[in-house]
C-alpha cells in the first residue's frame, strides 16, 4: 500500500472555483443568455 501524499498548490483557483459552485454562478448566467443546443460549452462555464 502506497501511503505517499501529494501536495498540490492551486494557489486561488480552489478558492473561486468553490465559490463558483456555491453560489451557482454557472447556473445564472446560463439562465440569463440562454443555451444553444448547438453549443459544446454552456456560456455559463465559458
Amino acid at each position: 500500500m502506497n501511503d505517499a501524499l501529494i501536495v498540490q498548490n492551486l494557489d486561488h483557483l480552489g478558492i473561486v472555483a468553490g465559490l463558483v459552485d456555491a453560489l451557482e454562478i454557472v447556473e445564472q448566467v446560463n439562465q440569463h443568455l440562454g443555451e444553444d443546443s448547438r453549443e459544446q460549452v454552456s456560456p455559463g462555464v465559458v
